[in-house]
């Protein structure tokens, strides 16, 4: 039903469809919205068009953040601030509202199965039930949530543009038996026809 009503451009995904088995399935759920179609007047009916205007700002706010950290990175390599979000447009990056279920089966199911993100920074806020899990030194650490902190990841292109300097993070989202889980996500993406090579020889 959720899926059917359209609701953000028709941006809903759920799970893993083509899952074999419930360690190959994510249990979440989330809107996937493309920056471009949060000011879409088709993006929100009337009856939620105070979370267009609050998506708007939302992303305004993250794209911000998220081309001055990638400036300072690059900037940090040598190369100049804007080498790579030049590329980067509302049509490529994208908010994602995630939502977990409690989940009846086993405590050891995937909110969001271990994966990197493909593009250059991720910029997440968590809520305070916690689930998020980073891989460090062959170990999975839990990211205790802080209110008063933005989680930034690195992507798999931000780490073939550096040249390994800078490592894409494994993570994943654990379930909850008892309580949901929600997260906001922004995803700085270069566009699709960007060229993406190492910033040294």
């Amino acid at each position: 039903m959720k899926a059917s009503a359209k609701l953000l451009n028709g941006s809903y995904r759920w799970g893993t469809p083509t899952a074999k088995s419930l360690d190959q399935f994510s249990w979440s759920e989330a809107f996937h919205v493309p920056l471009a179609k949060i000011s879409d007047p088709d993006c929100c009916s009337s009856e939620f068009g105070c979370l267009s205007d609050a998506m708007e700002r939302l992303a305004g706010t993250m794209s911000e953040l998220a081309r001055m950290l990638a400036g300072v990175l690059a900037e940090n390599l040598g190369s100049p601030g804007d080498q790579f979000t030049k590329s980067c447009s509302k049509s490529t990056c994208f908010l994602r509202l995630n939502r977990y279920p409690p989940c009846p089966f086993s405590p050891e199911t995937f909110g969001l199965m271990p994966h990197t993100d493909s593009d250059f920074l991720t910029i997440l806020h968590q809520d305070q039930v916690g689930g998020l899990q980073l891989r460090k030194d062959s170990k999975w650490i839990a990211v205790k949530p802080n209110p008063d902190a933005l989680i930034v990841n690195i992507g798999d292109l931000f780490q073939a543009w550096s040249n390994d300097v800078y490592k894409s993070v494994q993570h994943k989202v654990m379930t909850n038996t008892k309580v949901e889980r929600y997260s906001l996500a922004y995803f700085l993406c270069p566009s699709n026809d960007s060229t993406i090579g190492s910033c040294r020889e």
